[in-house]
C-alpha cells in the first residue's frame, strides 16, 4: 500500500511538471525596444528581455546576436554527441555566465541515436533521429543551468538534405504544438556548388523556416581541412576566400525574405581541425571589406550589417580571432580543441590510476582489493567533462563572452 501511494503521489508531481513545461513552451516571446536591447533584461543585467534561460528561438535570438555584435564577442558553438557532451557544455555556460550554442553535426546526431540504427542514404534516418532527440534533450535540461542557449545544427551539404528535412520537419511540428521551433536554428552548407543553386536553394528553405521563427546560416566558399567525413583538405585556395560581391548576393536574397533571421558562414581561410602555425593563412579583414561594402550598397548608418560566423576556430591565432570579432563575427565553431580535452581528462585519469585499471580485482593495495571505483565509467568521463569545461573557459575569454550575462 505504501509503494501503491507513494507511485500515486510520483504521478501527481510528474504530470503537473509536465503541464508546467507545456505552459512555459506555449508562453509568447516578450516584445523588444531599442532599452532593452542595450541590456538590463529580466532575465540577465546584460541581455534583452526577451532573452531568458534555456534555448532561444526567434526574436530572442535575434536580439542575442545583435547583442554580442553590438558589444563585440561571439558565441561559441560547441558539437555534441551524447548528453553528457552537452552537459558539459551547459557546465560551462553558467559556470563562467556566458550564453552557449549546441549544435549537431549529421555523425553527431547519428552517434547520439546509436550507430547500430539503420541510416540509409536516402533517408538519413538514424541522423533525423538523433538530432531530434538530441533537441529535445537540450530543451528538457537548458532551463535548468539558467543560461540561454542557442540550439543548432551544423554542416549539411546537398548530400545531407534528407537529415536537414527531417529535422525541419520536427520544427513545424514542435511549432504547432508551442509556437517555436524545435530547434534555433540550421546550417546548410551548400559551398561546393554553384553560387547560384546555394542562394536559392537557401532562400526557398529561408521563406519556409521564417514561418515557425527558426533561423537560418549559410556557408560561401569552402572551410578547409577534415572533418565528420568531410575532407576539403585539397581544395582550390581561391575558394577558400569570399568575396564582398558573393556575401552582397547572399545578404539581398536572404533579407528579402520577411521575417529572415540568418548569419553568414563566409570563408576568410579558414581550416577545420587543427594545424601547425603558418599552415594556415586566415584574412579576417575580407570580412570587414564585405561590411563596408555591404554598408555602401544599402546606404546603412550600421558599421556591420552582417551576423558573421567563424568557421574552424581551433587552432586558430588568437590575434585573428581578436580580429575578426571587430568585423561582426557572432559565432565561433569550436570542436578539435574541445575533443582533444575531453580525451586529454581520460588520458590524464589512466596515467595517474593505471595501476588500479589493470582489472577487476588486484591493485597497490592488495591482490585481493577491488577496483570498481576507478573503472566505474562515472569516474573517468567526469574526468572528461571537467576538462572540456576547463578548455571552453579558455574560449570564453578569446571571445570575450565571458561574464556577458551580467
Amino acid at each position: 500500500p505504501q509503494c501503491n501511494l507513494y507511485t500515486m503521489a510520483m504521478s501527481r508531481v510528474l504530470v503537473g511538471l509536465i503541464c508546467l513545461a507545456v505552459a512555459s513552451h506555449a508562453a509568447p516571446l516578450a516584445p523588444t525596444t531599442l532599452n532593452t536591447l542595450r541590456g538590463g533584461g529580466k532575465a540577465f543585467p546584460k541581455m534583452p528581455d526577451s532573452v531568458k534561460p534555456g534555448v532561444v528561438t526567434g526574436q530572442a535570438l535575434k536580439d542575442l546576436y545583435s547583442t554580442a555584435k553590438e558589444h563585440g564577442y561571439a558565441i561559441p558553438a560547441v558539437n555534441c554527441i551524447s548528453s553528457g557532451s552537452v552537459n558539459q557544455v551547459l557546465e560551462a555556460a553558467k559556470k563562467y555566465n556566458c550564453p552557449i550554442m549546441i549544435q549537431f553535426s549529421n555523425g553527431g546526431s547519428q552517434f547520439f541515436a546509436g550507430k547500430a540504427l539503420p541510416n540509409d542514404k536516402d533517408k538519413l534516418q538514424a541522423c533525423v533521429l538523433g538530432a531530434v532527440a538530441g533537441a529535445h534533450y537540450v530543451r528538457h535540461v537548458a532551463e535548468a543551468y539558467g543560461v540561454p542557449v542557442v540550439l543548432h545544427s551544423d554542416h549539411c551539404a546537398k548530400k545531407l538534405l534528407p537529415w536537414f528535412d527531417g529535422m525541419l520537419a520536427a520544427d513545424e511540428e514542435y511549432f504547432k504544438k508551442y509556437g517555436e521551433p524545435l530547434f534555433s536554428s540550421h546550417m546548410l552548407d551548400l559551398s561546393e556548388e554553384p553560387l547560384n543553386e546555394n542562394i536559392e536553394t537557401c532562400v526557398k528553405y529561408m521563406k519556409r523556416m521564417a514561418k515557425i521563427n527558426c533561423g537560418l546560416e549559410i556557408e560561401l566558399g569552402i572551410t578547409g581541412g577534415e572533418e565528420d567525413g568531410v575532407n576539403n583538405e585539397g581544395v582550390d585556395n581561391a575558394s577558400m576566400y569570399s568575396q564582398p560581391e558573393e556575401i552582397w548576393q547572399v545578404y539581398q536574397a536572404l533579407s528579402a525574405v520577411p521575417n529572415a533571421v540568418f548569419s553568414v558562414a563566409a570563408a576568410f581561410g579558414n581550416v577545420h581541425g587543427v594545424y601547425k602555425v603558418g599552415n594556415v593563412v586566415l584574412r579576417p579583414d575580407i570580412l570587414g571589406n564585405a561590411q563596408k561594402f555591404i554598408k555602401e550598397k544599402l546606404n546603412s548608418k550600421d558599421d556591420k550589417p552582417v551576423n558573421f560566423v567563424f568557421h574552424g576556430g581551433s587552432g586558430s591565432d588568437k590575434a585573428k580571432i581578436e580580429e575578426a570579432l571587430g568585423y561582426g563575427v557572432i559565432k565561433m565553431n569550436i570542436d578539435t580543441d574541445i575533443q582533444w580535452a575531453a580525451w586529454d581528462g581520460i588520458r590524464q585519469y589512466e596515467a595517474k590510476n593505471h595501476d588500479y585499471l589493470q582489472g577487476q580485482i588486484g591493485n597497490p593495495d592488495g591482490d585481493d582489493k577491488p577496483n570498481k571505483k576507478y573503472y566505474d565509467p562515472r569516474a573517468w568521463l567526469r574526468k572528461s567533462e571537467e576538462s572540456a569545461v576547463k578548455r571552453l573557459e579558455e574560449t570564453f575569454k578569446d571571445l570575450h563572452t565571458t561574464g556577458m550575462l551580467g
